[in-house]
């Protein structure tokens, strides 16, 4: 019950103080540049030398791959059924084939699930940042039109994303270094990932001139929030999955979309008004689906 309470009181305090401008408009920068520099890269330090690593570990490497492959197929024919112009089809892949795996999905597995599964919810989390920084970018640079993206600086973009290389150190590091005398100190690093990941969200949320473009967005939350989950869980009793890694990795699936997707759509002009009001209104709608799943994905436990 904490953890639900923390949920909406972290979302709920940064709403209010986005509202009554007790923040600067961009205080989210702050809070994001400390997570993602600081806090995610403790978290893989924190789990991921202790993953038992087998087969299982499969599901949370191809879930986000299921996920963005589906995202593509649905909304390319519904953007030729509706018509619609190459920047809106590219907001849609974005925050349809991405979800938010770590802000959103790293607080709700700990509430669901418990904090010792985190680790699974890192390498979907990973997995996605990577999908994100080529695939995703590429999308972006396209419907722009303003330049074009090279294999060199997808790399480069990749090798020096902070939790990204924290993922990396963390699972060669331990092998060759004793950090269990630093472990208290990644420990409470790490649990300003919840608190703070969500008070950013809802600084961040805006659902304001949502009514002209409510069928695109009616279309995105429809895959993203049933359709990819749907997929992914249809997938997983073909193959007879089983255990925790599948049941997390499907619960990833079950996520909002990418709060990140924002970022890109603000930094090639590919209508970042609609990427924002998507995400706001996936995040709210999200955290009631998301609370519904679980009830589907026992029987993979």
């Amino acid at each position: 019950m904490s953890n639900f309470l923390l949920i909406l009181l972290c979302i709920g305090l940064g709403m209010l103080f986005a509202q009554r401008k007790l923040v600067p408009d961009n205080a989210h920068k702050g809070i994001n540049a400390w997570l993602l520099n600081i806090a995610l890269p403790a978290v893989s330090f924190k789990y991921l030398p202790y993953i038992q690593w087998n087969k299982s570990l499969l599901w949370p490497v191809m879930v986000p791959i299921i996920v963005w492959l589906g995202s593509w197929v649905f909304i390319t024919i519904y953007s030729r059924i509706a018509q619609l112009d190459k920047k809106t089809t590219a907001v849609l892949k974005l925050v349809s084939g991405l979800g938010n795996t770590s802000f959103v999905g790293f607080p709700l597995i700990m509430a669901w699930y418990g904090e010792e599964y985190l680790s699974i919810g890192i390498i979907c989390d990973q997995m996605s940042f990577l999908i994100f920084s080529t695939f995703g970018l590429l999308v972006a640079v396209r419907a722009a039109g303003s330049e074009k993206v090279t294999g060199t600086f997808m790399v480069k973009r990749l090798l020096t994303f902070p939790a990204f290389i924290g993922c990396v150190l963390a699972l060669i590091v331990p092998r060759y270094v004793d950090i269990s005398h630093i472990a208290p100190l990644f420990d409470k690093l790490a649990s300003t990932v919840a608190p703070m990941a969500l008070f950013s969200i809802g600084l961040q949320l805006k659902f304001s001139g949502w009514r002209q473009d409510k069928k695109a967005i009616g279309a995105s939350l429809f895959y993203k929030l049933l359709i990819a989950p749907t997929i992914v869980l249809l997938l997983m009793y073909i193959f007879h999955a089983q255990g925790k890694a599948a049941q997390i990795s499907a619960f990833e699936a079950t996520m909002p979309s990418l709060l990140s997707a924002s970022i890109m759509a603000e930094r090639y002009n590919v209508r970042p008004e609609l990427t924002n009001r998507i995400i706001g209104i996936s995040i709210v709608i999200g955290l009631v689906t998301t609370a519904i799943w679980p009830l589907f994905l026992n029987g993979l436990a």
